[in-house]
């Protein structure tokens, strides 16, 4: 099949992956539940482009070169864990003025995920994790027949199987946020903990990013 060796194993590993908690899916999520469905899918579109740009540089050998050249993925990798940890200082620092504000002006005022576009902030957040590159090569090597003459379609199937999970996923997510919107926007503390919730676990997704290493 188009040079995959085990496509049900391919498969079962790539919805657990996607599956799992990361600054990407939070976003999307945060998204949808403070601004409603249509800004939910414009920040999954800016995800999905990014795993699809970060896909494409895998197949034409960034993963090489990130291998070949240890400082650039360094410079990429603090750059990233900056990003992150500023996404998560800003979503905090949002959730405590809207923890103290009057009721009143806390209810008209939404908290601040620091963009005023999500396609553009979720493409960058996706695109600033140089690991994810080389995660893309390591997994989709496992899969790839080496005796298949059009490699380059097995890494077009691979990727579409993985799009297809991630858009099945992120669709899920918007719509669970967009019915936690009416809930947040009547109780602000309790939207106030979540938000601050989710700018630790960005913190802590940049602290994870900085501590990372090529091996």
């Amino acid at each position: 099949m188009l040079g995959i060796t085990d496509p049900l194993t391919y498969l079962i590993g790539t919805i657990i992956i996607v599956l799992l908690p990361g600054p990407n899916s939070l976003y999307v999520l945060s998204v949808a539940a403070q601004r409603g469905v249509r800004s939910g899918f414009k920040a999954a579109g800016g995800v999905l482009l990014g795993d699809t740009l970060l896909m494409v540089a895998t197949a034409a050998g960034a993963a090489s070169l990130l291998k070949s050249y240890p400082a650039l993925f360094w410079v990429v990798k603090y750059i990233g864990a900056a990003y992150l940890a500023w996404m998560g200082i800003n979503m905090l620092r949002g959730a405590l003025q809207r923890w103290f504000r009057p009721v009143a002006v806390a209810a008209a005022q939404p908290i601040n995920l620091g963009s005023r576009d999500p396609f553009r902030r979720a493409l960058t957040l996706s695109l600033m994790n140089p690991k994810a590159i080389l995660f893309f090569l390591s997994f989709f090597v496992q899969f790839v027949d080496p005796a298949y003459p059009y490699p380059a379609l097995t890494f077009v199937a691979l990727g579409s199987m993985l799009q297809v999970c991630s858009i099945s996923y992120l669709t899920a997510l918007i719509l669970a946020g967009s019915r936690l919107a009416d809930a947040f926007r009547a109780r602000r503390r309790l939207a106030s903990a979540a938000t601050g919730g989710t700018g630790a676990l960005f913190l802590g997704f940049g602290a994870k990013l900085a501590a990372a290493s090529l091996n």
